[in-house]
């Protein structure tokens, strides 16, 4: 894989691969949810031939996604918010949501998803779960700071079935979440070693909010409470 096609999230490759896996439907419309998606979007783009919407919901992440596209004729990205976006009724055949819905806003996120996919559609996603409850403060402190809501990892499928979803196939990927947590980590560190005085400033909040998450994970014990899994979903036909 190439070093601008890996994937900077939980999960990294290994939810794209689980989807071209479990479908070999060539998607002719198609959705992508979520801040640092941009690489997600490019390679569906290249796999299916098409043009992808891309959607984040703030303007930083608009800003970041800007720079790192950088004006992909194959991309069109998009700010909205994601329980309420512009588009029409059945307009997608795939969305796909990489660790960006397991929010307070869950349940209307879905209900626009719900909108905005077609019949029969896809929906491929993966959530941040909880593996024990309960949570010590100091993990629900980082899903706090991140405005996480993330349910307990036995009550991920039910959780979709009551939401009128068919479940096609589950994939447990908490194990790459060292392997994304220790990225993460040196690329801060790569990140705060070349940064101005000025920048590690503006960015403290967010610097601090990635470096007490990494810390959480890697050295005091959160492996054993926060999970990541993806689910690949189809909407059950009204």
């Amino acid at each position: 894989m190439k070093k601008q096609e890996q994937i900077f999230l939980p999960g990294i490759n290994k939810q794209l691969e689980f989807l071209y896996e479990k479908t070999d439907k060539k998607f002719e419309s198609i959705l992508v949810i979520g801040a640092a998606s941009e690489n997600i979007a490019t390679l569906l783009s290249k796999k299916y031939g098409i043009t992808v919407e891309l959607i984040v919901n703030d303007y930083e992440s608009l800003l970041n996604s800007k720079l790192l596209i950088e004006n992909h004729p194959s991309i069109n990205l998009k700010l909205m918010d994601y329980e309420n976006t512009d588009y029409k009724n059945s307009s997608f055949e795939l969305i796909y949501a990489q660790a960006s819905i397991s929010t307070n806003n869950r349940k209307k996120i879905l209900k626009e998803i719900k909108r905005i996919l077609k019949e029969n559609g896809f929906f491929c996603l993966g959530e941040v779960v909880k593996l024990k409850e309960p949570v010590p403060p100091f993990v629900q402190n980082v899903f706090n700071a991140s405005n996480l809501s993330p349910l307990f990892i036995d009550e991920l499928i039910n959780y979709y079935l009551q939401n009128n979803f068919v479940v096609i196939d589950k994939l447990d990927l908490t194990y790459t979440l060292k392997d994304y947590y220790t990225s993460t980590s040196n690329a801060l560190k790569r990140y705060i070693k070349n940064a101005t005085d000025e920048e590690k400033r503006e960015y403290k909040k967010i610097l601090n909010r990635i470096g007490h998450e990494t810390s959480v994970y890697l050295k005091l014990g959160g492996e054993k409470f926060i999970g990541f899994v993806s689910l690949l979903l189809q909407k059950e036909p009204q």
